[in-house]
């Protein structure tokens, strides 16, 4: 018999962003980004990794609850399988948080044990999920944070240097000469453009007006429809969605923070979206996040996993991905020091679209040396309330983008 020896969280910090980049101005003041993971040590020594988004934002909390569950799951017997261990850690949280941070913590411990479990099965973690539905799977750019052209030009160089053909700059509905300048500064690379409008930090939200006239003067301005527009209405208009979903020529995106699968399916079955971006770093876990892209699928909604968060998070995203066939994934772009630490995805990008490693497990292992360097700092915490400064910084930062236009 083999059992679950030990569970601990595990935070780590590294350097993040770029230049110009205004993520860093906004939210991010130090350059430095957290990581909350959830290590899993069996009995016979494997180790399993996995990892919550929650710790970008609220680090202690992560811990603390990974810490409550520990003493819950600890000597269970893992030999045949961690969908038992799994329930044992969601009832520990249920009551008081199905739907919130209990759940970037569920998930962890889901990818963690499943990590784990391969490796003992000596398999791939993709194997567990009925194997891979597609052999790669086109990635777009996830970056276009720049306070000025310069940067984002040195963003689209980079994609073009690997082969990607999209990329997802942030901008809100008054950024219409940023959106303008990208994509004719991405027309000469043959890249298309998408648009973060980053509505999930935001209460008093934009409207579907604003959106619709946002995406008409794009196309008039340009001639190019959007390749998406991600999360463009505030945490107080969601049910608006299905206003703009249903418009020709727009074409939406999100559900990255919802933490359940039947959230998410609810959000499908009343047309929020044309596509939907679930997170196994969020939403529980590898298995839920391939039933809702397959539920997606179902009804004829794209499926493209949210991947923003560190390496373990980034690969449990890309295996549900291609257990569920999927034809798009994210790449984020903003350097961040930690990811290629635990795993070099460049390593299995060409032309621009991913393959996975085969590799026992999920392919990534933390060591004591990786513990060492990128120890937790908390000064590093995400400010989702924006800086001052940054946003005095972002208002200058429009006239550079219509001076360049």
């Amino acid at each position: 018999m083999v059992t679950v020896k030990n569970i601990r969280p595990v935070i780590l910090t590294g350097q993040y962003g770029f230049d110009g980049c205004a993520e860093n101005a906004l939210h991010l003041p130090h350059g430095l980004r957290c990581c909350s993971m959830v290590e899993v040590t069996l009995s016979n020594g494997i180790k399993g990794i996995g990892e919550g988004y929650l710790g970008v934002f609220a680090p202690d909390v992560f811990r603390s609850i990974v810490e409550l569950i520990a003493p819950t799951i600890a000597g269970s017997d893992i030999s045949s399988g961690y969908q038992t261990i799994l329930t044992k850690a969601k009832n520990m949280t249920a009551y008081w948080s199905l739907q919130g941070a209990a759940q970037h913590v569920i998930s962890a411990v889901e990818i963690a044990l499943v990590d784990a479990y391969a490796k003992l099965q000596d398999k791939s973690a993709i194997e567990l999920f009925g194997g891979s539905k597609v052999n790669s799977i086109a990635m777009y750019g996830s970056g276009g944070d720049s306070f000025h052209p310069r940067y984002m030009e040195q963003e689209l160089k980079q994609l073009a240097q690997r082969g990607i053909r999209t990329i997802k700059i942030r901008a809100r509905h008054n950024q219409i000469d940023k959106t303008v300048w990208t994509i004719n500064a991405a027309k000469q690379y043959g890249i298309r453009v998408a648009v973060d409008m980053t509505q999930n930090l935001a209460v008093n939200g934009q409207t579907p007006i604003q959106i619709s006239e946002f995406c008409q003067q794009v196309k008039q301005q340009t001639g190019e429809e959007l390749v998406f527009v991600e999360e463009c209405l505030g945490l107080d208009k969601l049910a608006q969605l299905p206003l703009l979903a249903q418009q020709p020529g727009i074409h939406i995106a999100g559900g990255e923070i919802v933490t359940t699968k039947e959230e998410l399916f609810e959000r499908l079955d009343r047309h929020y979206y044309n596509i939907v971006q679930p997170d196994a770093s969020v939403l529980g876990g590898i298995q839920n996040t391939i039933e809702v892209c397959r539920y997606a699928q179902n009804l004829g909604v794209d499926a493209v996993v949210h991947s923003w968060g560190g390496a373990v998070a980034m690969m449990a995203n890309y295996i549900a991905a291609f257990a569920s066939g999927c034809s798009l994934i994210e790449y984020p772009m903003p350097s961040f020091a930690l990811r290629p630490a635990l795993f070099n995805f460049d390593q299995f990008i060409e032309n621009g679209h991913l393959r996975l490693p085969d590799s026992p497990g999920i392919g990534i292992e933390l060591n004591s040396d990786i513990e060492q360097e990128f120890s937790f700092k908390p000064e590093a915490i995400y400010h989702c309330s924006p800086l001052e400064s940054g946003l005095k910084a972002l208002d200058k930062s429009h006239q550079d983008w219509k001076d360049e236009s």
